[in-house]
């Protein structure tokens, strides 16, 4: 079985697979100070809690936004599993096709994201757009040659940067109200988070369109943790949770 390991800004996010259909999924802080020692038992206990054997563990897959977790993790995999993990980088070998230095910029997640697109929808033309810490936006066309994206700040985001420059607004449960002119503080921080979000998305998907795609089908894939608050919202044609997770089983297979 393989392990996945996703290490975002705001949680590192586990994926046992098998046969590339995802057995167990667990999550863990990535703020803060997190020991190798600490991921290690974490690991061990996910496993045992889902009736996965660690022995079961035949390869470990990481992609990280997180430098200083990915040491702690590295060393982890080789304590506590003795194994030697597949972290993505600037020199791996993948589907698509980046121009210039295009795959060292991109983030370790988006990398994932975007092979394990290719992966579920072959030679189409394909837009990812991921709900995290930051909402990222990737265009590939069906040849699988990467058109470009943009980056912006997460509904989450956004709340703790109101939440922290201002005196008398905190931070609240990221859902879509009931109404847009809400009657309470709360309402009306929810109102600006969600609308204000599913708007963005909307004018950066129009203009990507145009710029990546012009008269061209293409499917719009939503992933990532908050992305499910967005489902409904005729945003995306599909919305795929693991997508990340796939994605580095996929690419674990093409750099072996």
């Amino acid at each position: 079985m393989l392990l996945t390991i996703d290490v975002g800004n705001t949680q590192i996010y586990c994926g046992v697979l098998k046969n590339n259909k995802v057995k167990a999924r667990f999550r863990h802080t990535s703020s803060g100070v997190v020991t190798a020692d600490e991921l290690g038992v974490f690991l061990l206990n996910a496993l045992n809690a889902n009736g996965i054997k660690a022995k079961g563990i035949k390869q470990v897959a990481i992609s990280s936004v997180v430098p200083a977790i990915t040491r702690s993790i590295i060393h982890s995999v080789k304590k506590y599993f003795n194994l030697t993990p597949f972290v993505i980088n600037e020199n791996i070998k993948t589907k698509i096709y980046f121009d210039n230095n295009t795959l060292n910029g991109l983030g370790a997640d988006r990398i994932a994201d975007i092979e394990g697109a290719f992966y579920l929808h072959p030679k189409n033309n394909l837009l990812i757009i991921d709900f995290g810490t930051a909402i990222t936006f990737d265009a590939v066309a069906k040849d699988g040659k990467y058109l470009g994206g943009a980056i912006s700040a997460g509904p989450m985001l956004s709340m703790r940067a109101l939440a922290g420059g201002t005196a008398l607004l905190s931070t609240v449960e990221i859902k879509k109200p009931k109404s847009a002119a809400g009657l309470t503080t709360e309402t009306q921080i929810q109102s600006g988070l969600v609308l204000g979000t599913i708007g963005l998305v909307k004018e950066i998907v129009m203009n990507l369109k145009k710029e990546c795609f012009k008269k061209e089908k293409f499917i719009i894939i939503g992933t990532g943790g908050l992305g499910r608050i967005f489902e409904k919202e005729n945003i995306f044609d599909f919305y795929e949770p693991d997508l990340i997770l796939l994605g580095l089983a996929s690419l674990i297979k093409a750099n072996k």
